[in-house]
């Protein structure tokens, strides 16, 4: 007998909310997804990971909106550092739509961590690691970096100022921003923005990329 939530993120319901986004999504993808859904709705009974309760919602505010940063960044492959993971949004969902990304989880809450590495064995993700700690304190252990994103940073001047240090030595930054943000965020010269990307069903939500300037000598 099938569960709520196997009725409700059916096949069809996934691959109809994914083509909202302009995702056609693979068979493991889809199934990835339901297994992510079931997880988080077990886990969010306890530790409360996200104020989101409905899966359709779930879906799109979570799934849809991560996985549509995969078209807005040029993630095929690389490393990448998801910081502020939370429940491991936009970083899983990024590995499943790119499976050639080698990504780290970044999380400072320690039961948040323990979900993160549940779902990373449970999916049984590749080249994907948790590390529970303040982003602050990485550096090393992190560098060098194709692409740090978040969803979830609450200060920007500092987050960019980290990801553009030589011990980080990220190549390119990913915000999944609100508009009141946008305009503070793009004046921060460190990275050269491009044209901000508004997620479809969103309202006045972006996805804004920057790519390291090169600071010139002298």
């Amino acid at each position: 007998m099938s569960t709520d939530v196997e009725k409700i993120i059916s096949e069809e319901t996934i691959r109809r909310a994914l083509g909202e986004f302009q995702i056609t999504p693979g068979s493991q993808q889809v199934i990835l997804i339901q297994q992510y859904v079931k997880i988080l709705l077990r886990w969010n009974e306890k530790l409360n990971l996200t104020a989101i309760r409905d899966p359709l919602e779930i879906l799109y505010r979570h799934f849809c909106e991560s996985m549509f940063g995969a078209s807005a960044i040029p993630v095929d492959k690389g490393r990448l550092a998801d910081i502020g993971s939370g429940p491991g949004f936009p970083g899983i969902p990024l590995k499943i739509a790119r499976p050639d990304l080698e990504l780290i989880l970044v999380e400072s809450n320690i039961k948040k961590g323990t979900f993160l590495a549940e779902v990373v064995r449970e999916l049984e993700l590749t080249n994907t690691r948790v590390l529970i700690s303040r982003y602050e304190e990485l550096g090393e252990e992190l560098a060098p970096l194709d692409f740090v994103c978040s969803r979830a940073v609450g200060e920007f001047g500092p987050f960019l100022d980290w990801a553009s240090s030589p011990q980080v030595s990220a190549d390119r930054v990913a915000l999944w921003i609100g508009g009141r943000d946008l305009e503070v965020v793009q004046k921060i010269r460190l990275w050269e923005w491009q044209e901000p990307v508004l997620i479809p069903k969103s309202l006045q939500r972006y996805i804004l990329v920057g790519k390291k300037r090169e600071m010139s000598a002298g």
